[in-house]
C-alpha cells in the first residue's frame, strides 16, 4: 500500500487509515485496548498511548524492535527512515540490520508504538518519554541529551566561548550558535579534523564516555585535558560538577550507532543430542507412567486424611518432607507433584475444624479413566496452570517463606514460558533435545528482562529464565519430553502433530496470516498491513481439549498393559513385573508392604501385613484363594504356613469397652500377657479366669498387644468381631484453582469483529461533519438540545429526509454517538436508519442527549 497522499497528524488519524485486519492485529497484540470497547478511534489513540498500556507492549517486544524503539527515543521527532537506519546499522550499515530494521518497524507501527510515514516516524509521546535520556533514567543506548538540551540553561556568553574554541565564527544569537554547533558535531569530516588536534589523554576521556554512562564529574579547576574538551563543547556542564558527553558528539564516537551491539536476528536454539523419535517417546511414555504411579501413590498416602493445612494457608516445611521420603523423592520434585495434584482439581482442604489435606471426589473419578486420558489430564493442567511449584521454598516480597499449597506461588507467565519453551522445542527435527542455554538465550531475545534495557542480562536470574528451567525439568518428569527432546505425545499436545486432528483443528481454528516481507533488504517497508512473523498462541481451551485427546491417543499405545499376575517367592515376597489391574493392586497393598518400585514392584508379606488383611475382612482361605489365583508361580510353603499362623491366632484374644476389657477361652494367654513387663502401661487387672480388664481406650489396648507380638481382634457390644476397612476420607467437591491471568485475555474473533464495528461506527459518529449554521458540541462531547427542539428536530428530519447526529445514553448508562436517518417519530420512540450500525433501530426519545444536523454528503 502506499503512503497516503495527506500524512496522518496524529496517533488517531493513522489508525484511521488501517483496515479492519490491522486494527484487529492491534487489539489482539494488545488486548487491554480493548477493555471496554473504546467509543471512538480517538480514544483508542488516546488509550494506547496511556503510561500503563505503553509499559505492556513496550515489555511485549524483542530485543531487536526494542532497541529499534530506543533509536527513535534518542532521534529527531519525527525522525525519517534513513536517520534510523543509520543509528541502527551505524556508518558501515549493516547489512543484517538493514534486513531486519524493516520488520522491526512494522512491528512498532502494528503495536501502535509508531506511527506515520517512512519520511515522518513518530513514537509515541508515552514510549519517547519512557525511553529518552534523561538524568533521572539514563536511555539504554547510554546517550546524553543532544547539545541543544545541554546548552538550554548556558549563558550566550558562554556559548560564544565554546563556538569560538571550536573554530566557527561567532554569531549574532545564542540559538544560531548552537545550530553552528549542532551541525559541526553531527559533520563526520569536520568532527575527524577537530579531534585529530585533541591531546591523547583527552580522547581516553572520551572513549570512557562514549557508551554510556555519558556523565562524569569534575572539579572547580578541571585538568588540562578536560579543560580542552569543555573549551569545545564536547564535555557540556550540567550542574555543578557534572559534565555530560553531548548526543551528537557521541554518535560521532560511535560511527553513527546508537546501541554498542545489536541483534537483529534471533539467536538459535541448538542441538545438544540426536535421539531416534521411537527411543523418545518410548522414554517419555515411561516417564509418564512413573508420572501417574506417582501421583496414584501420593493421594493413597493421604487417603485417610492427609498433612493438616497452616494458618497461612499451605503444606508445612516438615510435611512436605515427610512426603518427599513417602514417595522416595527429593522435596522439589515432591512439591511439584503435590502442586500437579492440586492444580488438577486432585486434592484439595476438606474444611473440617481440623483443616486437613485430603483426595477429591475428582480423584475417584480420574481414577476410574484410562491411564493414557489420565495423563493427558495432568499435562494440559500443566501446561496452562499460573501455579508455579519452583518457588516453593524461596521468599516473597515479605520475606516470607512460599510454602507448598500455599498463596504467592501464581505466575501469570507461567503458561506463556511453558508454551513457548514447547513450541521452540517442536521446532527442532524430531528426536533432537536443546541446549539449556540456548533456549535461555532465544527467550530473552524474545522477551528482554526488565531494566536491561535490550541488552543481554550477564545472568538468569530473571523470572521468565527460571520458569523455562523449571518448564525444562517438569516437561521431562510428566513425560511431555524424553531424553530432553519433545516426544510425540508433547507435540501433539501443542497441537504441533503432524497428520492429527489436533493440528488441524487448531489450524483451522487459528486461521492464517499471510506475512509480507520486503523483496529488497534496503526498501523501506510500506506504512500498513505489514505483519511480523509471531510465535504461535497458546490454544483455546476448546482446541487443548481437542489437542489433549490426540496426545491421549498417541501415548496409549506406547503404556504397558496392565498385568493380572504376581510372582510369589520363596522368600515372602511377590514380585509384579508391570503394572497390575486395579482389583489385584488394591488387595496387594492390603496384604503386603511395597518393599521396593522401579520397573518391577516387589511386595514383602509380614505378620503384620497379613494381620492387615485379616482385619479388612478376608479369611485364611480368601487369601489362599487368591493368591494361587494371581499367582503365575505355585505359593510358597513358607507364605501359606505365614498366613494359616497369622490366621489361627487372629482373634483369639477380644478386647471391647470396660474401659476396655480382654477376653480369651486360655487363661494361660492371659497370664502370659500379665506376667510381660510391657503391659505395664496398659494397667491390665484380672476379673474373671478368661477376662483381663484395663483402663487404656480399646484402640490403644489393641496397639498395646499387636506390639507385644499378639494377634487381638476387636468386638462389638454384641460380642462380633469388628472388622476394620481402609476408611478413604474424602473432601466435598472441590473446583481445581483457576489460574491468574496475565492481563486481560486475548480477544477471539467475535469479539473483535464486533468491537472493530462499534469503534468504527462511534468513529463515523464522531467525525461526520455538521451544517455551518449548526453549533457543535465540545469535542468529545455529545450534542445537547432540549427535549422540545429535540423533538421538532427530529420530525422535520422525517418530512426533509435530512440525516442526524445525536448522542444517546443505553439503559446501562453507556454514552455514544450515532448517525440516523429518522423514518418515524411517535409514541415517545424515533424509528430510524441508523448509519453507524448499518440497520434500523428504534430510541426512546427521553435518551437521546441532544440532536445535530448533518451537512449533505
Amino acid at each position: 500500500m502506499s503512503t497516503p497522499a495527506t500524512p496522518p497528524r496524529s496517533l488517531a488519524e493513522a489508525l484511521r487509515t488501517r483496515d479492519d485486519v490491522s486494527l484487529a492485529a492491534l487489539l489482539r497484540s494488545r488486548p487491554d485496548l480493548i477493555t471496554p470497547v473504546p467509543t471512538d478511534l480517538t480514544q483508542l489513540a488516546t488509550r494506547a498511548g496511556t503510561r500503563a498500556s505503553v509499559v505492556r507492549a513496550l515489555e511485549r517486544l524483542d530485543r531487536f524492535t526494542l532497541q529499534t524503539a530506543q533509536a527513535l527515543a534518542v532521534a529527531a521527532d519525527p525522525a525519517p527512515y534513513d536517520e534510523l537506519l543509520g543509528l541502527m546499522a551505524g556508518d558501515a550499515r549493516d547489512p543484517a540490520v538493514v534486513n531486519a530494521l524493516p520488520r522491526a518497524v512494522a512491528a512498532l507501527r502494528e503495536q501502535a508504538l509508531v506511527w506515520g510515514a517512512d519520511d515522518r516516524l513518530r513514537l509515541v509521546r508515552t514510549a519517547r518519554e519512557l525511553l529518552a535520556p534523561a538524568p533521572q533514567h539514563p536511555s539504554p543506548t547510554g546517550l546524553g541529551p543532544t547539545v541543544a538540551e545541554a546548552t538550554a540553561g548556558m549563558s550566550p556568553g558562554r556559548i560564544q566561548e565554546i563556538v569560538t574554541a571550536a573554530g566557527l565564527p561567532s554569531t549574532h544569537d545564542p540559538v544560531s550558535a548552537v545550530a553552528a554547533l549542532t551541525k559541526l558535531f553531527t559533520s563526520r569530516r569536520r568532527m575527524k579534523t577537530l579531534l585529530a588536534g585533541a591531546p591523547e589523554e583527552s580522547l581516553e576521556v572520551l572513549n570512557r564516555l562514549v557508551w554510556g554512562p555519558p556523565y562524569g564529574q569534575v572539579t572547580a579547576d578541571p585538568a588540562a585535558r578536560l579543560r580542552w574538551l569543555i573549551d569545545r563543547g564536547l564535555l557540556l556542564p550540567t550542574a555543578p560538577g557534572t559534565v555530560v558527553l553531548p548526543r551528537e558528539v557521541a554518535l560521532h564516537l560511535r560511527a553513527g550507532r546508537a546501541h554498542r551491539e545489536t541483534e537483529p536476528v534471533a539467536p538459535p536454539v541448538e542441538a545438544k543430542a540426536t535421539h531416534r523419535p521411537q527411543v523418545v517417546d518410548a522414554a517419555a511414555a515411561g516417564q509418564a507412567y512413573t508420572a501417574l504411579a506417582t501421583v496414584e501413590e501420593l493421594l493413597k498416602d493421604w487417603d485417610e486424611g492427609g498433612p493438616t493445612v497452616l494458618r497461612a494457608g499451605g503444606l508445612s516445611i516438615r510435611d512436605l518432607k515427610r512426603t518427599a521420603v513417602a514417595l522416595d523423592l527429593a522435596e522439589p520434585v515432591a512439591a511439584f507433584w503435590v502442586e500437579l495434584a492440586y492444580a488438577a482439581g486432585l486434592l484439595a482442604s476438606d474444611g473440617e475444624a481440623d483443616e486437613r489435606y485430603a483426595a477429591t471426589p475428582a480423584y475417584d473419578e480420574w481414577l476410574q479413566q484410562p491411564a493414557a486420558q489420565r495423563w493427558a489430564h495432568l499435562a494440559e493442567t500443566w501446561l496452562t496452570a499460573t501455579r508455579t511449584a519452583g518457588l516453593v521454598g524461596g521468599r516473597d516480597a515479605k520475606e516470607r517463606t512460599l510454602s507448598a499449597l500455599g498463596p504467592g506461588l501464581d505466575r501469570s507467565a507461567a503458561p506463556e514460558v511453558r508454551h513457548r519453551v514447547l513450541t521452540l522445542l517442536a521446532a527442532l527435527p524430531e528426536g533432537t533435545s536443546p541446549s539449556t542455554e540456548s533456549v535461555l538465550a532465544r527467550l530473552r531475545w524474545e522477551r528482554p528482562p526488565r531494566g536491561t534495557g535490550g541488552a543481554a542480562p550477564q545472568s538468569d536470574d530473571d523470572l521468565r529464565s527460571r520458569l523455562a528451567r523449571w518448564t525444562l525439568n517438569e516437561a521431562e518428569l510428566l513425560g511431555v519430553t524424553g531424553r530432553g527432546a519433545l516426544s510425540g505425545q508433547g507435540r501433539a499436545l501443542l497441537g504441533a502433530a503432524k497428520g492429527t486432528a489436533a493440528g488441524s483443528a487448531a489450524t483451522a481454528a487459528k486461521g492464517s496470516v499471510a506475512e509480507d516481507t520486503p523483496s529488497d533488504a534496503g526498501d523501506k517497508l510500506p506504512v500498513h498491513h505489514h505483519r511480523t512473523p509471531t510465535p504461535p498462541e497458546p490454544l483455546s481451551p476448546a482446541e487443548q481439549a481437542v489437542a489433549s485427546a490426540a496426545a491421549a491417543r498417541l501415548l496409549a499405545p506406547l503404556l504397558p498393559e496392565p498385568l493380572d499376575h504376581v510372582l510369589l517367592q520363596a522368600d515372602l515376597t511377590a514380585v509384579a513385573p508391570g503394572p497390575l489391574e486395579r482389583p489385584l493392586a488394591d488387595v496387594l497393598d492390603v496384604l503386603a508392604d511395597v518393599e521396593s518400585k522401579g520397573g518391577a514392584t516387589v511386595y514383602r508379606f509380614t505378620p503384620g501385613s497379613v494381620r492387615r488383611a485379616l482385619d479388612a475382612g478376608r479369611s485364611a482361605s480368601d487369601l489362599h484363594d487368591f493368591l494361587t489365583a494371581h499367582s503365575r508361580t505355585p505359593v510358597p510353603q513358607p507364605l501359606a504356613y505365614l498366613i494359616d499362623d497369622v490366621a489361627r491366632r487372629h482373634g483369639h484374644l477380644r478386647i471391647g469397652a470396660a474401659s476396655a476389657y480382654v477376653r480369651c477361652d486360655d487363661d494361660a494367654v492371659l497370664s502370659e500377657i500379665l506376667a510381660d513387663k510391657r503391659s505395664a502401661g496398659l494397667r491390665l487387672r484380672r476379673l474373671a479366669p478368661t477376662v483381663l480388664a484395663a483402663q487404656a481406650d480399646p484402640a490403644a489396648l489393641l496397639d498395646g498387644l499387636r506390639a507385644m507380638g499378639f494377634a487381638p481382634a476387636a468386638e462389638s457390644a454384641d460380642g462380633d468381631v469388628v472388622i476394620t476397612r481402609a476408611h478413604a476420607h474424602r473432601t466435598p467437591p472441590r473446583t481445581a484453582p483457576e489460574p491468574v491471568p496475565d492481563g486481560p485475555p486475548t480477544p477471539d474473533t467475535t469479539l473483535l469483529s464486533a468491537a472493530i464495528r462499534a469503534i468504527r461506527a462511534g468513529d463515523r459518529a464522531s467525525t461526520t461533519p455538521l451544517k455551518p449554521s449548526t453549533t457543535p458540541a465540545p469535542a468529545g462531547e455529545l450534542p445537547r438540545t432540549g427535549s422540545a427542539e429535540t423533538l421538532a428536530t427530529m420530525q422535520a428530519a422525517v418530512l426533509t429526509g435530512t440525516t442526524l447526529w445525536i448522542g444517546y445514553v443505553n439503559a446501562e448508562g453507556a454514552a455514544s454517538q450515532r448517525v440516523i436517518a429518522p423514518i418515524r417519530v411517535e409514541g415517545g420512540f424515533v424509528t430510524a436508519y441508523d448509519h453507524t450500525a448499518d440497520e434500523v433501530r428504534t430510541y426512546p426519545l427521553h435518551r437521546v442527549t441532544g440532536v445535530a444536523e448533518l451537512a449533505e454528503g
